[in-house]
């Protein structure tokens, strides 16, 4: 199978305004686009942006509350359960529109250990109510491993850890999120998991480690992992989702190589 890149419009163009980063991912080659959180947009405006470019916009995640700004975040947190409920209508609101083919849930962290069992539960009560309510619209529901290098006391941060909360929830809508860059900051072997698991990921992400630069920045055998994708069973997109060293077009080379 060719293999299908979309570019991650949250690291991925932010010389420019998000607005104006599909036009930019357009002249750079994509075909699809991918965004962490695109609630600053209107659906609308989304719309628009994807139509007027030719995009299809393939992955987004619930909001996280205050993930990204060192907290909690949402999905796990027992005291915001209806948070959740709100945050998951506000992505089906989005999703019923842009019809994306995947939507991420942030497990998110806890920072008290003896709380831990009880945001775990959350976490998978939460999981298994977005996989109900995406099933519907025919979009699959995915959750991720952050490594807590970068996110300490992130729950979820192994590929075991994944592969444990499916067979627990065993939800036919519910898959892997797959990061290359987090599963090996933790020191996992990302190309051996993937051709073990591919059927159970239901989207790819990556960057090289340990910066989280493009391909060949770091220490990733990217020509290695791209072969082992493309010949595994896995047939959905591959989101770069990196930080540029240098501006993003000169960052591109990778994706020269691989058209």
């Amino acid at each position: 199978m060719m293999l299908k890149f979309t570019a991650n419009l949250s690291l991925l163009f932010t010389e420019v305004e998000l607005i104006d980063r599909f036009e930019a991912a357009k002249q750079h080659g994509f075909e699809a686009v991918e965004i962490q959180f695109p609630y600053q947009l209107s659906i609308e405006t989304l719309q628009l942006m994807l139509q007027n470019n030719g995009l299809k916009l393939v992955l987004f995640n619930v909001a996280a509350d205050d993930l990204m700004q060192g907290g909690e975040g949402l999905a796990c947190v027992p005291e915001k359960r209806e948070q959740f409920r709100h945050a998951l209508q506000q992505a089906v609101d989005y999703a019923t529109l842009l019809k994306p083919e995947a939507i991420n849930v942030l497990a998110g962290r806890c920072f008290d250990n003896n709380r831990l069992t009880d945001y775990m539960q959350t976490f998978k009560d939460n999981l298994r109510l977005a996989a109900d309510t995406f099933a519907p619209l025919g979009i699959k529901t995915v959750f991720e491993a952050i490594n807590t290098h970068d996110m300490p006391a992130f729950i979820i941060h192994s590929g075991e850890q994944m592969l444990a909360v499916l067979a627990e929830l065993k939800h036919p809508n519910l898959f892997m999120q797959y990061d290359i860059y987090h599963a090996s900051r933790m020191g996992e072997n990302p190309a051996q998991f993937i051709e073990q698991h591919a059927a159970k990921i239901g989207h790819i992400q990556f960057a090289d480690s340990p910066n989280r630069g493009q391909p060949s920045t770091g220490q990733l055998n990217f020509q290695q992992l791209f072969n082992v994708i493309e010949q595994s069973n896995y047939s959905g997109w591959l989101g770069a989702e990196y930080k540029p060293i240098g501006t993003t077009t000169e960052s591109l080379g990778w994706l020269h190589l691989m058209q």
